[in-house]
């Protein structure tokens, strides 16, 4: 904490590629990268909030895959091998790799299931630039209404 040169109290800060500057109590600066958006806030006390938001690609993938009507969930494989490994988790049903996108799928049993795959594939297709393969791993009853 320092005090410019007009009085006011200011937090001292790096802004992107190392630029340093003075940074106003109570304004709001935000930095933006192409893969984190970070908003920092400087109090009079130089304390910091710092909110980081990242969307995983195989969380985003895994949510696009469960808004597809008649999906029931995503499936691990037999055994428990389909997935992708994160820090502290897994997205299981979902896998990706440099040359492809698995997602392995429990539908409806009521369901259309190769239209239902086509409908999976379209909508993960349009959010990767790898070949998708979707694979209907097991039915599931429909829950009575």
């Amino acid at each position: 904490m320092s005090n410019t040169p007009d009085g006011a109290s200011a937090a001292r800060g790096a802004g992107p590629a190392g630029a340093t500057g003075w940074l106003p109590a109570g304004e709001p600066v935000s930095l933006r990268s192409s893969e984190v958006d970070i908003v920092s806030t400087a109090t009079a006390t130089a304390t910091a909030t710092v909110s980081v938001s990242v969307v995983e690609p195989a969380d985003a993938i895994a949510t696009l895959v469960l808004a597809v009507p008649g999906v029931a969930g995503l499936h691990p494989g037999r055994f428990g091998e389909v997935a992708t490994y994160l820090p502290g988790r897994r997205v299981t049903g979902v896998k990706l790799g440099e040359d492809r996108v698995e997602v392995h799928v429990v539908v409806a049993y009521d369901e259309p299931i190769r239209v239902l795959a086509q409908q999976i594939h379209a909508a993960v297709a349009a959010v990767v630039t790898v070949p998708v393969q979707v694979f209907v791993e097991d039915l599931a009853a429909a829950h009575a209404a």
